[in-house]
Parts: C-alpha cells; sequence; structure tokens
C-alpha cells in the first residue's frame, strides 16, 4: 500500500508561512498590550493630574480662607481692642492731671472700667472664634451645642440638634473640621438662606460617622455649578478632603438646603 507524502518543498513552505504568522501574531499582541498599556498609562498620569489639580485648588482655598481669617482678627484687633486701649490710655493719664475734682477722678475711673471690661469681652470673643473653649474642653458634642445656642440667641432662627454617636478624644484635630463646615453652613444659612430653622442630625450610617444639616431657606440652584464656587464652599470641600470624606448638596430655589457630610 503507497501512502502519498507531502513533497519536502511544500513542506518547507507551510512552515515558513505558520512560522511567519504566528510571528505576525506576535508582533500584533505585542504591539496591542504597547499601546493598551499606554493608553492606561496616560489616563493615570491624567487622573494624577486631575487629583493634584485638585488638591492644589483646596489648598489655595484654605490659604486664602486663612488669609481672610487673618485680616478678620486683624481688623477686629485694630476696631475693637486697640480704640479701647487708647482710650483708657487717654482717661489714665487725664486722671494725672492736678485739677481734677472728685467727680472728674470717677467719670474717668468709671469709663476706664467700663472701657476695660468692654475690651476684655471682646478679647474673648476673638479666642473664641479662634478655637472655642467648648470644643476643647468638651468635645465635639458639647461645642456643636453651643454653636447652636449662640445662632438660637439671635431669636431669628430655630436650631434643631441631635447627636446618636460617640466621638472619640483622639480626633480633637478631625473634630475641629467638623465644627468649622457645620459653623460655615450656618452661617450661610441665616446669612445667604435667610433661614428661620435649621436642623442637624450626627449619626452611623453603615459604620460611617455622617452629619446631615438642613435649613428651610430660600435655596439656590445646586445643579450650577457656579453657585458652589463660592469661598465658604471652596473652604467645606477642603477641609472634607482632610477628613477623608464625601459630601452630597442638595438644593432648589425656594426649597431650602439639603447636606449630608461623612467624616
Amino acid at each position: 500500500m503507497k501512502v502519498n507524502s507531502i513533497p519536502e518543498k511544500e513542506l518547507v513552505a507551510i512552515i515558513l508561512y505558520l512560522s511567519l504568522f504566528f510571528m505576525i501574531m506576535a508582533v500584533g499582541l505585542i504591539l496591542f498590550f504597547y499601546f493598551s498599556r499606554k493608553k492606561i498609562i496616560q489616563k493615570e498620569l491624567e487622573k494624577r493630574d486631575l487629583i493634584l489639580a485638585h488638591q492644589k485648588e483646596q489648598l489655595c482655598a484654605v490659604l486664602i480662607t486663612q488669609e481672610e481669617e487673618r485680616k478678620r482678627i486683624a481688623q477686629d484687633l485694630h476696631d475693637d481692642i486697640s480704640s479701647k486701649l487708647n482710650v483708657i490710655s487717654l482717661n489714665s493719664y487725664l486722671l494725672t492731671s492736678a485739677d481734677l475734682t472728685m467727680a472728674d477722678t470717677k467719670e474717668i475711673t468709671a469709663n476706664i472700667i467700663n472701657l476695660t471690661a468692654k475690651a476684655l469681652e471682646n478679647s474673648r470673643k476673638i479666642a473664641h472664634n479662634l478655637l472655642p473653649p467648648v470644643l476643647e474642653k468638651f468635645g465635639l458634642h458639647a461645642g456643636v451645642e453651643e454653636l447652636c445656642e449662640e445662632f438660637e440667641s439671635s431669636k431669628s432662627v430655630k436650631v434643631v440638634y441631635q447627636n446618636k454617636i460617640e466621638f472619640d478624644e483622639k480626633d480633637k484635630d478631625k473634630h475641629l473640621h467638623v465644627f468649622r463646615i457645620l459653623q460655615e453652613l450656618m452661617n450661610n444659612s441665616l446669612r445667604h438662606g435667610k433661614a428661620t430653622e435649621i436642623s442637624v442630625v450626627f449619626d452611623n450610617v453603615n459604620g460611617v460617622k455622617t452629619c446631615f444639616f438642613k435649613d428651610n431657606g430660600i435655596g439656590f440652584d445646586s445643579k450650577n455649578a457656579e453657585n458652589q464656587k463660592g469661598l465658604g464652599m471652596k473652604n467645606i470641600d477642603s477641609r472634607i478632603s482632610f477628613l477623608n470624606g464625601t459630601i452630597n448638596m442638595n438644593s432648589e430655589t425656594g426649597n431650602g438646603f439639603d447636606v449630608i457630610f461623612t467624616f
């Protein structure tokens, strides 16, 4: 029985064609993985650039906020403290006059005592704004309670506050950021939102510390990005980043303002 065999030349040609095919496939795969990897790296670089740009923007917002705070403190010291101390100094100098009557001495002394008391009170307010003593001594819960009481004392807004979280004293630095966020939100609700009711609730949601903030103010269009570019909002975003948290703001014109942030 005779077996048909493939001619040697044809066999060599088949091997060459197969080798060429596999080489082309290998080069194609190499090129595919090269360009895919290049595209992935490019996307990662773009993502990193976006993160860096966002961090730079947040840092700028923090620096601007700090500078504004310094200006405000300097203005308060100049207007409230320095001016009163100058008047106290003048009154003290008047006490050295030789022709003062008893009534004049009593009046000048009363002025000095009154102005000194006011200067002390204003210096306490400035120090309180820098770092509330209650927050430092008794923690975030007590600090927020006092903050709510201060806003209610204006008689223009009612604040309902609930806390369902145990705050760890080790996280005091983080708690200061949470306090400042609430302070900024409440200031915005009162000053810009014209709110008469504010609600603040701390709760654990799936093991994550969460704050629910709501007011009944005039609201704004939260879908418009321009409404979230103010210094106050940038400052809040930067603090949320420091807390490794998230924030979601929702508002419509005439329907108040809702904020949920984690920390």
